[in-house]
């Protein structure tokens, strides 16, 4: 098979594996994304759901984030580490998005990356989940399996998802991220991969074959 009919096959495995692609962070509003995926650095989506439980009635409108506090800020979200960073760059992010987008996270790349914080993982994020658009989140746990499968051959995000650009169906790229962080954590462990329990293993590079 070639790289693009082995990534059809994976995409379909996937499928059949995980019928529901679903982000693991919880929200309401596609700001409350923007801001749940920035508390996600460095720290699990799990705690982040906790965290964003309160903080999302602690501060119920867009408007609320641009006023707010940082100091007061980075103490609700401090479970997630960086508090500061985070904080200074929520209250610049809402207070941009109300400026200079009329209240609404944009949906281009181009004006998603000018907010602070937001790189090409957030902004591919945004863009599958809230606008449907063709989007390939390069996240951890998929730069590390399709590196594995031999869809991708390079750690850095931004190689990887142009690699991975040119071969996977883009209309199921988005959803196919999703269930990589599925996968990732309940059988391609990265310490203990659980490749007899894989349903990709058939055709994937780096499985093992003992």
């Amino acid at each position: 098979m070639t790289k693009k009919q082995k990534a059809v096959w994976f995409v379909q495995a996937l499928e059949r594996e995980y019928p529901d692609a679903v982000c693991s962070l919880d929200y309401e509003r596609p700001y409350e994304l923007l801001i749940s995926v920035r508390l996600a650095a460095q720290c699990t989506d799990a705690r982040v759901n906790i965290v964003t439980q309160d903080l999302f009635v602690e501060y119920p409108t867009l408007e609320s984030f641009a006023k707010a506090d940082p100091a007061r800020l980075a103490d609700s979200i401090r479970p997630c580490g960086l508090g500061n960073t985070k904080a200074r760059d929520i209250v610049g992010t809402a207070n941009m998005l109300l400026e200079v987008y009329g209240g609404t996270v944009p949906d281009t790349m181009e004006n998603l990356l000018k907010l602070p914080g937001v790189g090409r993982k957030t902004a591919n994020l945004i863009l599958g989940d809230v606008y449907k658009k063709p989007a390939v989140v390069c996240d951890t746990h998929c730069i590390r399996i399709t590196n594995l499968l031999g869809l991708a051959d390079s750690k850095n995000p931004d190689i990887c998802e142009r690699q991975l650009r040119d071969v996977l169906p883009m209309d199921k790229a988005s959803d196919f991220c999703h269930r990589l962080v599925i996968h990732g954590r309940a059988v391609c462990k990265a310490r203990s991969p659980q490749c007899a329990d894989c349903c990709m293993s058939r055709h994937c590079a780096g499985a093992s074959r003992s």
